[in-house]
């Protein structure tokens, strides 16, 4: 499924910086383009699933609650 993303782009020093509007997730590239790309490819894994290679441990933990 693709979702629209509104970004800017600005220069800082010799590279460019590429930053999502809707979700704090930036990149850099030598060129505009490239900063744009950078980011399309940050943007796609901050919101692909994780994957784990461990099942994960559930642990219980007790805590005094209203304790004088």
């Amino acid at each position: 499924m693709k979702h629209p993303f509104s970004a800017t782009v600005w220069r800082e020093g010799n590279w460019f910086v590429s930053q999502c509007l809707g979700v704090d997730v930036a990149s850099q590239g030598e060129t505009e383009d490239e900063a744009l790309t950078n980011l399309r490819e940050a943007l796609e894994l901050h919101f692909e699933l994780p994957v784990t290679t461990h099942p994960p441990v559930v642990r219980q933990n007790e805590v005094e609650v209203g304790a004088a």
